[in-house]
C-alpha cells in the first residue's frame, strides 16, 4: 500500500468513527432519561450505589444505571453494528461482490487473493454464528468449483478488526479448528491487508486524535439528572 493510499484510509476512519461511533453513542445516552430504558434490578440498585458513592440518593442509582449502558453496552454495540459502514465507507476500495463476503485483497504477504468476513473484536461472534460463517464459506467454495475459479485453503478469512489471536473466543478458534477457516485479528489482520506493520497502531491513532473533539460530560450529568428525578428512581432510593 502507497502513502496516499494509506492516508486516505487512515482519514476516512477518523470520519467512520465520528460520524457513525461518536455521534451514535451521544444520540443513544441521550436517551437515558427514562427509567423505561433499564431492566433494573431491585436487590442491587440500591447496593451498587452505596458500593459506587457510599450512598443510595436518587443520583447515585441513576449513575449506576446510566454509567455501565454508556460505557460499556451501548458504545459496544455502536461499535459492533458500525461494521458494516466500515466496510462500505473505509474500506470501500476492497468491496467484495462475492455474497457473503465483505472484502476482498491480494495479500500483502503472501500474495494471494483472498475473500474475508469482518467482524468487530474477538468475542463478538456467538455460537450460531459459526455455523452462519461456514455456509458462507462453503457457498463460496462451491460457486468457486462451478466457476472452475481456484480458492487455496487459506483464502477465505475471518478479519477482526481489533485484538489479537491470544484474544479470540472459543467461537472463533472453533472456526479455526473445526472449519479450516483461519481468523486474522487486529494487527495480523491489518498487517496481510495493507503490507504495513504498523498500521494497525496508525490506525489507533488516527482515531484517538478524532476523540478530544468531544466532551459529553455536561450532557451527561444533566442526563443523570434528569433520570433521578423520575418518580421510579425516588421510590427505589427511598426504600
Amino acid at each position: 500500500m502507497d502513502a496516499e493510499k494509506k492516508a486516505e484510509i487512515l482519514e476516512k476512519s477518523k470520519e467512520w468513527f465520528k460520524k457513525s461511533i461518536m455521534e451514535q453513542h451521544q444520540v443513544n445516552t441521550q436517551k437515558l432519561t427514562s427509567i423505561k430504558e433499564f431492566n433494573v434490578n431491585p436487590f442491587l440498585a440500591s447496593y451498587l450505589a452505596y458500593f459506587l458513592t457510599g450512598n443510595a440518593k436518587p443520583e447515585s442509582i441513576a449513575k449506576v444505571l446510566i454509567y455501565p449502558r454508556a460505557l460499556g453496552t451501548s458504545i459496544n454495540t455502536t461499535f459492533g453494528t458500525g461494521i458494516q459502514k466500515f466496510t462500505t465507507e473505509v474500506l470501500s476500495s476492497f468491496a467484495s461482490t462475492t455474497s457473503g463476503m465483505d472484502i476482498e485483497f491480494e495479500d500483502a504477504i503472501d500474495g494471494s487473493h483472498k475473500y474475508c468476513q469482518l467482524k468487530a473484536g474477538p468475542n463478538t461472534i456467538n455460537k450460531d454464528d459459526v455455523e452462519t460463517i461456514s455456509h458462507h464459506f462453503k457457498s463460496v467454495k462451491n460457486l468457486a468449483r462451478t466457476n472452475s475459479l481456484k480458492i487455496g485453503i487459506d483464502d477465505l478469512i475471518v478479519g477482526v478488526i481489533y485484538g489479537s489471536s491470544d484474544e479470540l473466543s472459543g467461537h472463533y478458534r472453533r472456526l479455526s479448528k473445526d472449519y479450516n477457516i483461519p481468523v486474522l485479528a487486529g494487527k495480523e489482520f491489518w498487517y496481510h491487508l495493507t503490507g504495513d506493520e504498523n498500521f494497525y497502531n496508525d490506525l489507533i491513532n488516527a482515531v484517538g486524535s478524532v476523540v478530544s473533539e468531544t466532551n459529553f460530560k455536561e450532557q451527561l450529568d444533566d442526563i443523570i439528572k434528569q433520570l433521578a428525578e423520575t418518580e421510579e428512581i425516588k421510590e427505589i432510593s427511598e426504600k
